[in-house]
């Protein structure tokens, strides 16, 4: 087995066996570091010595390299007496089947790390990194390239992180029911922004990080088969799902972006688009929420079998519904674009014009794209192209801001 089998083994078996040392050792911090060993280690001896369980001896070593590591600490003999006493405990040689695996508390385990990595002691930028570092087993040089950070930058994140939790004493358990409730919108967020990410790249020369965009769609239907009762969760899915689908369409053969209105949606993964149907038909058992409301403006452009086919008035009565259940100037800004589709581009960039005259999209390269694109149809030419040159200087894609340059060349042309 060599670094790629290595790779794909803790990419699925990471959360469970950082989860169940938590819970062994009661350290998230130590738990992290012991399993990040055992895969140092594995990376030296799998290609030597192939384990006929790879998780159990993922399990088994990083259980050992918790107890060494806890073996140095004087003041905590009793926990590792405790540890060492454990009759599950096996040699890396030879594990036993679950080595150590419960199978009647993971899903709960895994549940409880994913509230840890979310927890409000921390900071938004360190929930992220956390997250795709404990629970979706990236390495922090996975997790710098997705957001084009340094690695220093995200090191110190993810150890700041780790002692912020440890200061606050936060426990290795699930949040009480009414608790989690509460609290598992800011998992839900977590998952969001690290999606968004993926689907379209805030910078660099990418339009699409699909590697991202599908770790958040995979944390996803974790947290919706642990969570099966929560409609919001399946929302999240549902919305993952049908905007994973254009995926295939969104760029052509050399990166550059392609317009929803000029996509070949016999290129859209139609298989994604049932999933996430069904998802959405789970999230609306008690009302769409935000998320559900999101997947549902994504359900109603992935059955149109055009863009001029598109149910432009059902969008709109959806972002406004959206509008008043979770208010932005992001959702009034798509509710412009909508109702420009549904009634002609006037009555759009009044409600454009309103949003740059109560500042509420500062610094943005969106109300430009989308005024620029308003006063196109218009007809005011001249403007349109100040419009989107403007938005080309504020954006910070390459591939953004090349579509936005081609358009304001062709206006002056």
């Amino acid at each position: 087995m060599g670094p790629a089998d290595v790779e794909a083994v803790w990419r699925i078996e990471s959360a469970r066996i950082v989860a169940a040392l938590t819970r062994f050792t009661g350290d998230f911090g130590l738990a992290e570091d012991a399993a990040q060993e055992a895969v140092a280690e594995a990376l030296v001896s799998w290609p030597a010595t192939a384990p006929a369980n790879p998780a159990g001896w993922l399990m088994a070593t990083a259980r050992r390299r918790a107890i060494d590591a806890i073996r140095r600490r004087a003041a905590l003999h009793d926990r590792y007496a405790l540890l060492a006493a454990d009759p599950e405990l096996a040699s890396p040689a030879d594990p036993p089947a679950d080595a150590g695996l419960d199978p009647d508390r993971i899903d709960d385990d895994v549940l409880a790390l994913m509230f840890i990595s979310c927890h409000p002691v921390l900071s938004r930028e360190a929930r992220v990194a956390l997250t795709l570092r404990v629970v979706a087993g990236l390495s922090t040089e996975e997790i710098a390239r997705a957001f084009l950070a340094p690695v220093p930058t995200i090191q110190a994140r993810i150890t700041r992180a780790k002692k912020t939790i440890a200061a606050a004493g936060v426990p290795f358990e699930l949040p009480a029911a009414s608790e989690r409730r509460d609290r598992l919108g800011g998992v839900l967020s977590v998952l969001y922004v690290i999606f968004t990410e993926g689907s379209t790249a805030t910078s660099g020369d990418r339009l699409l990080r699909p590697d991202v965009a599908y770790e958040a769609v995979r944390l996803a239907r974790t947290l919706a088969a642990l969570q099966p009762d929560e409609p919001e969760v399946h929302g999240l899915l549902a919305l993952f799902e049908l905007t994973t689908a254009r995926f295939p369409a969104r760029t052509a053969p050399d990166g550059s972006p392609v317009l929803l209105d000029h996509q070949d949606r016999r290129r859209w993964d139609h298989t994604a688009i049932r999933r996430g149907l069904t998802a959405l038909v789970k999230a609306s058992t008690r009302g769409l929420g935000p998320y559900g409301l999101q997947a549902a403006i994504a359900a109603t452009h992935a059955s149109a079998p055009t863009a001029e086919a598109t149910d432009w008035d059902r969008i709109v009565v959806l972002y406004e519904a959206l509008g008043r259940v979770a208010p932005s100037p992001v959702v009034e800004l798509n509710r412009a674009v909508a109702v420009a589709m549904a009634t002609g581009p006037a009555a759009a960039l009044t409600m454009v014009d309103e949003l740059v005259a109560q500042n509420r999209l500062p610094g943005s390269h969106l109300v430009p794209t989308v005024r620029g694109e308003l006063l196109t149809r218009l007809g005011r030419a001249s403007e349109a192209r100040a419009e989107l040159q403007l938005a080309a200087r504020l954006c910070t894609n390459e591939r953004e801001r090349a579509v936005l340059l081609n358009k304001a060349a062709a206006l002056q042309a």
